[in-house]
């Protein structure tokens, strides 16, 4: 204890010795400038100006990697780089464009620097938590704070591996990328009309107009031969590997089937009414025209608040009839069945129970206009209730529609038609008819449940009067 508290005591008189030798001295100006004044020899090294420097800043490479963007997806099909190996990006630059089996996403860097690498090529499928490029960063405190994703360099990074991009021209937006490809067009050999030289559609078309005569009959004459022996084999493409996983999960389902028409006649007018007022107040919504789907839409909406059941979904163990349970859902998330450039896609209209014709009529055209572009939310393709397909805008009357197990029914319409009827003096009279298609999971809907909802969602339908006393 003696010897401790005598070393305590030597080392605390020195530095107070050190302390009062330091404040003893100031500093004094010579020749204009700061100087530090002759310091005394306390074994100490005397400091210099001239050997002050800073650690040079180092350099990292990070690989940055294709996060988990949800709903369980694990892989995407890569659909546009925008940006090439030696381009310097910021922190949320966007690097790529992604395709998921359910929508469409914008993958933005988290680094600031200079890409080295690519580790994939348009139309390959990446991985969720493998590289998607290499980024050189620059750390300006000499420390790698993310050792597990980077590597230290000491030389020029390689870029050998780095892959060659073909596309020199800005982005493409997915519909006129899917027109190239589908022509076979060199998008290099198209002159874009767009921002900063951007390929449009209407670029393409020119295109395909002022190719050679001559190369168009060679192609003619090519197609024209007799199919080649050799098989030409094509991944399946994310739209299609998700209609492959989710058709396939409802062939476990028994779907009873339940087919009707309705009469248009008093809709017509109704949309017509619609229409004028759309006319006469032209700035109060994104559209000028109201189609037949907002009515159909909202109708279905208020028929499911009297058949609610319609609108659940079943939950727990499919192997143990005790565990299963209905689960009622509050919201009419309106699921509507779209034909886009990249496939088959079935966004929502959300809580339509809380929306008026022209609401559900703003959310379709939304949808729509994003659908043009694939560029549809994840959101807006998450959450369905029930589906309502529209395939009567092609072609065909009735349909075997299929449902998808997190729903319980769903309907498609057939295209529209003037058909002889009978009235009620027994005169045949013109009608506008619509055939409807439904599907429901008859493990648990009947049919007597499917035809009186079917009913009920007709007869609103062909009465609009209803409809509008019905809104609340």
């Amino acid at each position: 204890m003696n010897v401790l508290r005598l070393s305590r005591q030597s080392l605390f008189g020195s530095s107070r010795r050190c302390y009062g030798i330091m404040a003893s001295h100031t500093l004094r100006a010579k020749k204009g400038k700061l100087a530090l004044p002759n310091r005394p020899q306390l074994g100490l090294r005397t400091i210099n100006q001239r050997q002050f420097h800073v650690t040079p800043l180092q350099q990292s490479v990070k690989s940055f990697l294709l996060a988990d963007i949800g709903e369980g997806i694990t892989e995407c099909e890569l659909i546009q780089w925008f940006v090439e190996p030696g381009n310097t990006v910021a922190e949320f630059d966007k690097i790529c464009e992604v395709q998921s089996d359910k929508a469409s996403v914008e993958i933005t860097s988290r680094y600031a620097g200079k890409v080295t690498k690519l580790y994939h090529k348009v139309h390959d499928i990446a991985k969720v938590g493998q590289p998607l490029v290499d980024i050189i960063v620059e750390n300006d405190d000499g420390m790698d704070l993310d050792m597990d994703e980077s590597v230290t360099t000491e030389q020029p990074t390689s870029t050998t591996n780095a892959i060659d991009l073909h596309e020199t021209k800005p982005p493409l937006l997915p519909s006129v990328r899917r027109l190239a490809l589908m022509n076979g067009i060199d998008i290099n050999d198209v002159e874009g009309t767009g921002k900063s030289g951007r390929v449009l559609k209407e670029n393409i078309i020119h295109h395909l107009k002022n190719i050679p005569k001559t190369q168009v009959v060679d192609d003619l004459s090519q197609s024209a031969k007799p199919a080649s022996s050799d098989d030409t084999t094509t991944n399946l493409s994310m739209i299609q590997k998700a209609m492959y996983k989710t058709m396939t999960a409802s062939l476990a389902i028994p779907q009873l089937g339940y087919k009707d028409e309705i009469e248009l006649d008093a809709t017509t007018k109704y949309r017509s009414a619609l229409n004028a007022h759309l006319a006469k107040n032209p700035s109060q919504h994104p559209f000028t025209k109201i189609s037949y789907l907002p009515i159909f839409v909202k109708s279905l909406s208020l028929a499911l608040s009297y058949y609610p059941i319609m609108n659940a979904r079943v939950t727990g163990d499919l192997s143990d009839v005790n565990s299963l349970r209905v689960v009622y859902r509050g919201a009419h998330n309106i699921g509507v069945a779209m034909d886009t450039p990249q496939g088959l896609i079935v966004p929502n209209i959300k809580h339509v129970e809380s929306k008026s014709i022209f609401q559900v009529a703003s959310e379709l055209h939304r949808l729509v206009e994003l659908g043009k572009n694939n560029a549809i939310p994840l959101a807006d393709l998450q959450g369905g209730t029930i589906t309502l397909s529209n395939i009567g805008t092609i072609s065909g009357t009735y349909a075997n529609p299929v449902i998808v197990s997190s729903e319980l029914a769903i309907v498609a319409l057939g295209k529209m038609q003037v058909l002889p009827r009978f009235d009620d003096n027994g005169k045949v009279v013109a009608k506008q008819i619509l055939p409807i298609s439904w599907s429901a999971d008859h493990r648990v809907i009947d049919g007597a449940t499917v035809a009186r909802f079917g009913n009920s969602w007709k007869s609103i339908i062909e009465n609009p009067a209803l409809l509008a006393s019905e809104l609340r």
